[in-house]
């Protein structure tokens, strides 16, 4: 094979993450070259076997480098970036990685002459309350400023089997007496499986979705909270009440937790505003077709999903019938 028609080079930021290594493995499958960057190429190895001999390399990359991004674009026909944080650790603030990053890597793809696929989130909102949603909010801003033909993907909660939603809360009732419903559970979300919010990603890659066009990325079904843990419980086989805890206290539980060093906080007080808000697709993207079915995606139930990986929470594991 000549250098000529060598398949097309995807530089893919975050890849290596829970929603990045599936964007990989959906690249992988249509032979593209792929570029990995990453903070750390060292521990990204196990992506290597879902691609061919030499399709899939890595790169050292932060986006809070401008030099390193501009790096990790080079001689890239197409540039994904899945990088997205859910609180603030350290240097990687919400600000320098999801509005500040954002903008760098579309002014590196724009300078490089690729094209651009950017995840965002439902709910992104310059103005928002919330410092995550405002700050992915910006991010598109300075997209769009930069690249306005980029492609824009907005998820509700994803799920899948390294998920941060189903699989804290299918943990925690192993050891809690009880499951906190922020709020009451009354928030509802359209969870998404990983799968198919890669595959969107790759028919974007393909050149399937519309150019400079935002697109909200919902699962078939409308959940709340409360049945997002019910669904949850069911598939582990175990019985846990529900506490609803209004919204104020969980507000204070969420500071005080952010408090303590060297741990993952379960919940922050940011994560509670966000709660404040269904996260579901609009009406004005399902009537403008800008779904995940306008992209030809049937998306998959979450019940059908969920037993898949969830089934390591149940008491006895696989072998387990009957509820505790």
């Amino acid at each position: 094979m000549t250098l000529s028609n060598l398949p097309p080079q995807v530089t893919v930021f975050g890849g290596s993450g829970f929603v990045g290594r599936h964007v990989v493995r959906a690249l992988a499958k249509r032979g593209y070259r792929i570029r990995v960057a990453v903070r750390r190429p060292d521990l990204a190895g196990f992506l290597q076997p879902i691609g061919g001999l030499g399709q899939i390399s890595f790169v050292q990359a932060n986006l809070r480098n401008r030099a390193s991004i501009e790096r990790a674009v080079q001689d890239a026909d197409h540039v994904v970036n899945c990088v997205g944080i859910l609180f603030e650790s350290g240097r990687n603030r919400f600000d320098s990685v999801q509005d500040f990053g954002a903008r760098a890597v579309a002014e590196a793809a724009r300078a490089r002459g690729a094209t651009l696929t950017h995840i965002s989130a439902i709910g992104a909102d310059a103005n928002s309350a919330s410092s995550y949603a405002r700050s992915k909010g910006r991010g598109e801003l300075g997209i769009r400023q930069v690249m306005p033909d980029a492609v824009i993907l907005r998820p509700s909660i994803i799920f899948g089997p390294e998920d941060g939603f189903f699989n804290k809360f299918a943990d925690m009732s192993r050891f809690a007496p009880a499951l906190p419903l922020v709020g009451g559970g009354h928030t509802k979300f359209q969870p998404v499986y990983v799968t198919d919010v890669a595959e969107a990603v790759a028919l974007s890659v393909d050149g399937k979705a519309a150019k400079g066009t935002t697109y909200e990325l919902g699962g078939p079904e409308v959940l709340t909270f409360r049945q997002c843990l019910e669904l949850m419980l069911q598939v582990i086989d175990r019985k846990r009440p529900m506490v609803s805890i209004p919204f104020g206290i969980a507000s204070m539980i969420g500071s005080l937790s952010s408090l303590i060093p060297f741990i993952t906080p379960p919940l922050t007080a940011d994560q509670v505003k966000l709660l404040r808000s269904d996260n579901i697709v609009s009406d004005e993207a399902k009537k403008e077709g800008r779904t995940i079915q306008s992209l030809g995606i049937t998306p998959a139930l979450a019940e059908a999903i969920l037993p898949s990986y969830l089934i390591r929470y149940r008491p006895k594991g696989q072998f387990t019938r009957g509820t505790l």
